[in-house]
C-alpha cells in the first residue's frame, strides 16, 4: 500500500505562484508514475500533469503546460508541482496520485492511490 499526503495548497492572487508537495510512505514509489488532479466545484476531477519513475519524462494538461512543472526525488519519496502565473480557474482542490508504469504516461487513468487532497484559491 501507498499513502499520499499533498501539502502547500492556500491562497493566492492572480499571477501569483505556489508550490504543492505530495510525501509517499509506506511502500516505496521509486518505479511509480506520480502524477496531480484537480477538481473544481461542480466539475469532474481532471488530470493536470504526470511524471516517470526518474523524472525523465513529463506529461502536462494542455492548460497547464508552461506554467506548471512536475518534479520528483526518490529518495524523499516526493513529488512537487510548482504553479505559476495561476488565475481563478485553476482553483480547485489537487490530488496527487500514483500508478504501477504498465501504461504509457501520457495515459490519465490506471491510478491506484490517492491523497486526501489540498484546496487551492486564485482569488484578489
Amino acid at each position: 500500500q501507498v499513502q499520499l499526503e499533498e501539502s502547500g495548497g492556500g491562497l493566492v492572487q492572480p499571477g501569483g505562484s505556489l508550490s504543492l508537495s505530495c510525501t509517499a510512505s509506506g511502500r516505496t514509489i521509486s518505479t511509480y508514475v506520480m502524477g496531480w488532479f484537480r477538481q473544481a466545484p461542480g466539475k469532474e476531477r481532471e488530470f493536470v500533469a504526470a511524471i516517470n519513475w526518474n523524472g525523465g519524462s513529463t506529461y502536462y494538461a494542455d492548460s497547464v503546460k508552461g506554467r506548471f512543472t512536475i518534479s520528483r526525488t526518490n529518495a524523499r519519496s516526493t513529488v512537487y508541482l510548482q504553479m505559476n502565473s495561476l488565475n481563478p480557474e485553476d482553483t480547485a482542490v489537487y490530488y496527487c496520485a500514483a500508478r504501477k508504469p504498465l501504461l504509457p504516461l501520457t495515459t490519465t487513468s490506471g491510478y491506484d492511490y490517492w491523497g486526501q487532497g489540498t484546496q487551492v484559491t486564485v482569488s484578489s
